[in-house]
């Protein structure tokens, strides 16, 4: 209906206000979805906002957002890092927060590089992708418990030219692998039980990538005393975790005899475990 009654720019705004009662960023959604439906970028439809008509399917992908259906589950991608991947309701939608993993990767390696990657819980395999393109002469392994989520990081990692330097395996943690990785990475599911959560990630996300028991733990229960045979020697494991588990789960890899510091995301939340021999 948009394209008959109203230009661009009122229909932005129009959808931004029936997006407000459903998302933080209304405005922000309207333009993605508008862009999506343009098939063009976000930046190029902004300049040409004004000249621009609004396409039939546009109320449609707003119907779907205040039904809760993530931005990604509808445009099927999301940027990441330098990456653009795709994604599916398989795997969970790559958040910004994850990106602090990346950057404490590249401290502690700010005077060499890593050889051989391993990402636990890999789900569309930003976080491996992510440092395999930081790091071109890389080597990375991707391990998750699900097939569909290695289909999707299968077909990232061959969309991004980087299907030589990464492999996908089916596995449970680091149960069988007996070799050594300069660096690991873990984003793995850390809320608990009980906690309330939007219902566009409640309803649309992989409920096994997200819940760890009642204190949101127990993945971490289960790599602690992994962790140490797999790192190389001079290599880090950097981890995700809740803002409120900056101790508890860091006491369970010092009580393997393992360094850990905490580091905080952007908005100086404890988001990030580094954890080291």
């Amino acid at each position: 209906m948009w394209g008959w009654i109203m230009n661009a720019p009122a229909a932005l705004r129009d959808a931004a206000a029936r997006l407000a009662p459903a998302t933080e960023t209304p405005r922000l959604d309207a333009e993605i979805l508008l862009a999506f439906a343009l098939g063009i970028s976000r930046e190029d439809m902004i300049l040409r906002l004004r000249d621009i008509p609004v396409p039939p399917e546009f109320a449609t992908l707003i119907d779907r957002r205040l039904a809760n259906e993530p931005i990604a589950h509808i445009t099927g991608t999301r940027d990441f890092w330098t990456l653009t991947l795709s994604v599916t309701p398989d795997v969970l939608v790559p958040r910004p927060d994850s990106e602090t993993l990346i950057e404490a990767a590249i401290d502690h390696f700010r005077d060499g590089a890593p050889k051989t990657i391993l990402d636990f819980g890999t789900g569309s395999g930003a976080l491996l992708l992510a440092a395999l393109d930081q790091w071109p002469r890389a080597t990375g392994m991707g391990i998750d418990i699900s097939d569909a989520a290695l289909t999707v990081a299968s077909t990232n990692a061959a969309r991004l030219g980087m299907a030589d330097r990464a492999t996908f395996q089916l596995g449970d943690w680091g149960e069988g692998i007996d070799a050594r990785f300069d660096l690991i990475l873990a984003n793995p599911p850390y809320i608990c039980t009980t906690a309330a959560l939007p219902h566009d990630v409640l309803d649309h996300e992989p409920h096994l990538a997200l819940f760890a028991g009642e204190d949101g733990l127990d993945a971490y229960r289960r790599l602690a005393p992994q962790i140490g045979g797999l790192l190389a020697p001079g290599g880090v494991a950097v981890m995700e975790i809740g803002f409120d588990q900056g101790q508890s789960a860091a006491d369970l890899f010092r009580a393997e005899g393992l360094s850990v510091a905490v580091r905080q995301d952007l908005g100086k939340r404890d988001r990030c475990l580094e954890i080291a021999h």
